[in-house]
């Protein structure tokens, strides 16, 4: 790579990093191209150079999140942990990217089809995850007999109920600090079939 490619990535990933900060801060359908131009220090024009859109813009930033999201998952489910371990990290997941996960789950149903359909996807990698490990715990008869998908839409629920009520639970605060350990030890208990469950 010469130098110009790297200076052309450099500017790449300084705009997405910005735009992941705007998107955070001011919502991902009012926050406009020029405000991120504005933001990253660059021209209008430089942003349309690597993103041809806003759309596209915005559908590289979700990709990332959701990408790292769902990588710590994805490694702790091939070292067979248990329910527990994978819950907790999922939110560590999320909670690095708090305020742009408020923002997505929030206006899910404003995004263009591509931003939608990238959403489900990354959904979609952490319920394959959740479920596999949910299935291993039901097989060795720690984990209560339930419908999969109930199991998952009930803990994503759970999660996006608070995260979407942040205003209300915790103003000022990041909520999955504040409630994070609770909604696991709830969870745990409410699928769990030994006592306290620590699965």
């Amino acid at each position: 790579m010469n130098k110009r490619q790297e200076q052309k990535e450099r500017t790449r990933e300084h705009l997405i990093q910005v735009a992941f900060e705007q998107f955070s801060e001011n919502g991902l359908t009012s926050t406009k191209t020029a405000d991120i131009a504005a933001a990253a220090q660059v021209s209008h024009g430089t942003v349309f150079s690597h993103f041809p859109t806003k759309e596209v813009l915005l559908e590289t930033v979700i990709e990332e999140v959701g990408s790292k999201i769902a990588k710590r998952m994805h490694e702790l489910a091939g070292k067979s942990c248990g329910m527990k371990e994978m819950l907790e990290a999922h939110l560590k997941g999320i909670a690095e990217y708090e305020d742009f996960y408020i923002r997505l789950i929030s206006e899910a149903s404003l995004l263009d089809r591509v931003s939608k359909n990238t959403l489900i996807m990354i959904q979609s990698a952490i319920s394959f995850h959740l479920i596999q490990v949910a299935e291993q715990g039901m097989q060795r008869k720690k984990i209560k007999q339930i419908p999969l998908p109930f199991l998952f839409n009930t803990w994503l629920g759970l999660i996006h109920y608070y995260l979407m009520n942040k205003e209300l639970f915790a103003p000022k605060e990041s909520v999955i600090s504040t409630y994070g350990a609770e909604w696991i030890d709830y969870f745990m208990n409410l699928i769990s079939l030994e006592e306290g469950g620590n699965e």
